[in-house]
């Protein structure tokens, strides 16, 4: 992402604030409430990123839900009902550490994040960061 030529490298504190609302999302969006309600500007990088986390979580719980139902009316096909209490077994099993496969990945997944924003850089996510960057476009 392009920044203005002005602009400074990312603070500590964007940086923490940034990781952690990767962690728990909720903490970007009541940062972004805080910010608003002072009437302050946010910088680009921790409005990437905020707004980033925000996505990521909501789209994770769309996926999640949609998952849920797909595997609900599946189970009621007598042949397929096997399978599916087989694969959700298989994936939500806890076999290192207490993280299963789906929970390992995402913990990857979210480790990637935030040692981007420790870098100082924009993480890229196929898809999401796009349409984040396309959404900001006009506020860097």
């Amino acid at each position: 992402m392009s920044y203005p030529r002005n602009y400074v490298h990312p603070s500590l504190f964007e940086k923490i604030v940034a990781s952690v609302s990767y962690i728990c999302p909720l903490v970007g969006f009541i940062f972004i409430i805080i910010t608003a309600l002072m009437k302050k500007d946010m910088k680009p990088f921790l409005k990437y990123h905020i707004f980033q986390s925000i996505f990521i979580a909501f789209a994770l719980w769309l996926v999640i839900t949609g998952l849920t139902f797909a595997m609900n009316l599946l189970s009621y096909i007598p042949l397929v009902k096997n399978l599916v209490g087989m694969l959700t077994f298989f994936l939500n099993t806890p076999l290192f550490f207490g993280f299963s496969v789906v929970t390992f990945v995402y913990f990857v997944f979210v480790v990637y994040l935030i040692l981007g924003v420790l870098r100082g850089s924009d993480s890229y996510v196929p898809w999401v960061s796009d349409i984040i960057k396309t959404n900001l476009r006009g506020q860097f």
